[in-house]
């Protein structure tokens, strides 16, 4: 989490970080979710940050009392993982309309007479509004809230 917090920080995406540091993108991305890096690595990534590697190892090790700061931290895993559904949503879109025209290119050359290239569009289409409607809570019955109510109910209990 301290990795990801301090990259964001200085603008860098996980593929900057990994070119900086030379670890691998995916080693980022695994530290990044939780995975207990290696000491080379955190001394690579201490000195990419210009901190002591035992400021890296103490987040690691810290308890997790209910403080206002580990409160603020939660705060921040909540807001960093909504960012992230949310990119991968727009990336969706990217990849969907580079698609969708590549196929209306292929389609146009190769049977100018039968435009074919909409039913692949209207099934990719309905995958991303699918995608959309989830990743902004607009399925009343799969949201956040429909979430904690099963789990309430599953705990017989309040949360």
């Amino acid at each position: 989490m301290l990795i990801q917090k301090l990259r964001l920080q200085r603008g860098w995406s996980q593929e900057q970080l990994a070119t900086i540091s030379g670890l691998s993108t995916r080693t980022i991305q695994r530290i990044e979710r939780g995975q207990a890096p290696s000491l080379e690595t955190l001394k690579t990534l201490a000195a990419i940050f210009e901190i002591d590697v035992s400021q890296l190892t103490e987040q690691d090790q810290k308890e997790m009392p209910t403080t206002p700061t580990n409160t603020a931290e939660a705060e921040e895993a909540i807001a960093f993982t909504r960012v992230r559904s949310i990119k991968a949503f727009y990336l969706h879109v990217v990849r969907y309309f580079i698609i969708i025209a590549f196929l209306a290119v292929v389609n146009l050359l190769t049977s100018p007479h039968y435009f074919w290239a909409v039913w692949p569009a209207l099934g990719l289409g309905i995958a991303l509004v699918g995608h959309g409607l989830r990743t902004f809570d607009m399925v009343p019955f799969l949201n956040a809230n429909w979430e904690r109510r099963q789990v309430e109910q599953y705990l017989k209990r309040k949360l």
